[in-house]
Order: C-alpha cells, then structure tokens, then sequence
C-alpha cells in the first residue's frame, strides 16, 4: 500500500514537471516567433497591418479610458486620506503632497493601468484568438499563406503597446485630481499649494520612471494574452482555461515586473 502511494506521487511529480517543462518550450516557441514577426514590421513597415493596429488600439485603450480614470482617481484619494490621518498626528500635514505626488507618479499610475489591461485586454486577446481557433480559423490563414504571428498578435501587440503609456499619463492626472481634491477638502491645502510643492519638491523625475515601465509592462500582458489564445484547443473548456490563465499570468507577471523594477531603481538611486 505505501510502495503505491510512492509510486502515485512520484508519477504526479514526474508529470507535474513534464508539463512545466513543456510550457517553457511552448514559451520559448512563441517568444520566438514573436521576435521574428517585430523584425519583420522593423524591417518592412508598410506589411504592417496597421488599420487593425489602431482599431486595437481603440478598442483596448481609448475605451479603457473611463474606467482607468475613475479607478486612479479614488486611489488618489484613498491615498490622500491615509497620509492625512497619519500625519496629522505629527503636525505634518504639508508633506501628504509628496506623499501623493510619489505614489501616483512612481507606483500606482503605471500598476494600476497594468492590472485593468490585464483583466480587460489579456482576456479579450486570448478570447478572441481562442475563437479563431476552435474554428479552425487560425489553420486556414496558415493554408492561404498568412502568418498568424502577422495578422492577430503582431498587431495587439503594437496596439497595446502604444496606448499604455497614454493610459498612464491619463492615470497620473485623474490620481493627483483625486488627491488635490482631497488635501483640499480636508486639509485646506489649495490647488495653487499643492502644484507648487509637486513641482518643488516631488519632480518630474518620478513619474518618467513610472512611465518607463508602461511599454515593458504592455508588451507582457499583450504577449500572454495572445500566448494562451494560440493555445488554445478545440473545445469550450480550454478557451475558459485560457481566458483564465491569461488574466492571472498578467496581473502575476504586472507585480512581480514592478517589484524588479522598484529594485532595480533602488540599487540605481534613482
């Protein structure tokens, strides 16, 4: 009985790691083709399908708008209202706009659009590809001659990848808004002081190193979301599997980025 309950657990383990390395083959594979199909549009631009490019772009950023905004704006204030209750205490209630003007700027502008991309785009990419798909759609492009790197990933790609730094800009606006009005409804700090000590004393510097993760952070969440939609099998279990997986690998991929990022940043001083 117990040489059985060895042997069943060494045979899920031994599967366990045939399916991990298999992914990573499969990781490998699509990272590749990838790459390929980016050094195409480099070298040949006008192959690019570029009316998909913006209708992407479009659908997955410009509709993101509103929701981005509005998400931002009451973390803002969240923010706002923690660092007034806090420093209250130690009669520093003038240092709640640093406080505001790091966080928005350096962390939650840039995670946030991530994490909203991750659930709103990732899936719908994986979605849509997986449908293509189970159709067979994908293997007649493939019959015709049409790479399917060229026509569906390629350009979700490059549509995310130019909209997210535009969501973040956006999402750094709506979060000092939420925490302007808040330092000004609570502590009676007005517009005019809370711009000029943003400008003084926070800079410019921290929100160029927010938006510098923007693109790594857009190619990633683009990349799975295509990745688990060419995955994808013949029946509906999978396309929910994908779907799943999709959102999950993006929000896990967004926080473990922006910790090495934060390190990175921290070892440069910057």
């Amino acid at each position: 009985m117990e040489r059985r309950r060895c042997t069943s657990c060494s045979e899920r383990f031994g599967r366990s790691v045939v399916s991990v390395g298999l992914d990573v083959y499969d990781l490998n594979v699509f990272t590749g083709n990838l790459l390929f199909a980016i050094g195409r549009a480099i070298r040949r631009p006008a192959k690019v399908r570029w009316a998909a490019v913006f209708a992407l772009a479009e659908r997955a950023g410009l509709d993101a708008i509103p929701i981005v905004a509005t998400t931002t704006f009451f973390i803002g204030a969240v923010v706002a209202l923690l660092g007034a209750n806090i420093l209250s205490d130690f009669g520093a209630q003038v240092f709640v706009v640093d406080l505001i003007g790091i966080a928005v700027l350096r962390e939650f502008n840039v995670v946030v659009t991530a994490l909203l991309l991750a659930g709103r785009s990732a899936s719908a990419f994986a979605a849509e590809i997986g449908a293509m798909k189970m159709k067979q759609e994908i293997d007649a492009m493939q019959v015709l001659g049409v790479d399917p790197f060229d026509a569906l990933v390629l350009p979700r790609f490059m549509a995310l990848l130019f909209i997210t730094p535009l969501l973040t800009f956006v999402a750094t606006l709506a979060g000092l808004a939420g925490g302007l009005v808040v330092t000004w409804g609570v502590l009676d700090l007005g517009p005019t002081l809370f711009l000029q000590r943003m400008i003084d004393d926070v800079g410019v510097m921290h929100f160029w190193v927010g938006l510098s993760k923007a693109p790594v952070l857009a190619g990633v969440i683009a990349a799975i979301g295509c990745r688990q939609g060419m995955e994808v099998g013949g029946d509906v279990e999978s396309l929910g599997r994908g779907v799943t997986s999709a959102v999950v690998q993006a929000i896990f991929a967004t926080i473990l980025i922006d910790a090495i990022f934060a390190l990175i940043y921290m070892k440069l001083d910057i």
